[in-house]
């Protein structure tokens, strides 16, 4: 039986990772069973540039952060060794950990959330799949930005037409 200083300390964990878990926008679990030191320093250098925060977990300690985050269905996926990966975008940590999953088979995806929802594998790996935040919204704007253009374009060839009509008029009256 843990004495009730480290009772404590591992509540306080909890609290906290269920905190972050909360304020994420979406996260990615993985099995990292095999990977080797380099390959680890390597994964963690990229999600660090990404702004991803990723860290190893106890089992229980995520399964009841994640209970009080609200996230449900996290349980069945916390069996042998985890970490998690915590992001305020929306497909960074799903985008850096599928790629490097698939150039590194000791990374196994088990599991992933956004914006609360549990998905699974295949979800994550769909999420990778889409493009960054800042390019759907350059589209977004883009697709908005559209009709104004083209409304300026038929207001410019409309005017363009008045002037060559007015200068017609302009000549024949001056001839």
């Amino acid at each position: 039986m843990p004495s009730e200083k480290i009772l404590q300390q591992k509540q306080e964990y909890v609290k906290e990772l269920s905190g972050k878990l909360k304020d994420a926008v979406a996260g990615v679990v993985v099995s990292y069973q095999g990977l080797t030191v380099a390959d680890d320093t390597q994964l963690r250098r990229e999600l660090r540039a990404a702004g991803v925060e990723y860290a190893v977990i106890k089992n229980t300690m995520l399964s009841r952060a994640a209970a009080a985050a609200g996230l449900e269905g996290l349980d069945n996926v916390l069996k042998g060794t985890t970490a998690l990966a915590l992001s305020s975008d929306h497909v960074a940590a799903a985008k850096i950990l599928s790629g490097f999953a698939e150039k590194n088979k000791a990374l196994e995806i088990k599991a992933g959330f956004v914006e609360g929802k549990v998905i699974d594998v295949g979800e994550v790996k769909e999420l990778a799949k889409m493009p960054p935040k800042e390019v759907l919204v350059a589209k977004a704007l883009g697709g908005l930005n559209a009709p104004i253009s083209g409304f300026v374009c038929v207001l410019n060839a409309n005017l363009r037409g008045l002037a060559v009509a007015l200068n017609a008029i302009a000549e024949k009256q001056g001839a």
